[in-house]
């Protein structure tokens, strides 16, 4: 398994954005596209907030 794939993984579970553990052993697997829609939307709130002001 590629190295980059495991870390962006561990970050995803370190952030809770994604919950199950055994999904370090499957990354290769492929996924419904909802679940990458919600882990992107998960993130993007996480990186940029709504409620953060500008300044």
């Amino acid at each position: 398994m590629d190295l980059d794939k495991q870390t962006i993984a561990m970050k995803a579970i370190e952030a809770g954005i994604i919950k199950d553990p055994q999904w370090l052993d499957r990354l290769d697997d492929t996924v419904p596209l909802w679940v990458i829609l919600d882990i992107a939307l998960k993130l993007k709130d996480q990186l940029d907030p709504p409620n953060k002001p500008f300044d």
